[in-house]
């Protein structure tokens, strides 16, 4: 057999991550709150409970759900 190319492990799972800079002045701060007022921000979540997990699995490989899925204790 041979070896398996290697790749970044975000394309895998399409992994994101939210990180703040904290170099900002308070004007880019007051002009960016004011760009979010003509540009919001939406999510969309669904959240299922642990034991609902198969059909949160079968729903997202349906493409049932358009965002992310949270499963829930």
């Amino acid at each position: 057999m041979s070896d398996i190319p290697a790749f970044p492990y975000e394309i895998l799972w399409g992994e994101r991550v939210v990180r703040s800079v904290a170099n900002l002045t308070r004007r880019d701060g007051e002009e960016f709150r004011a760009l979010l007022s003509r540009v919001p921000v939406r999510t969309d979540v669904r959240t299922y409970p642990l034991a609902q997990a198969a059909t949160a699995l079968r729903d997202m490989l349906e493409r049932k759900v358009t965002g992310k899925i949270v499963l829930v204790p």
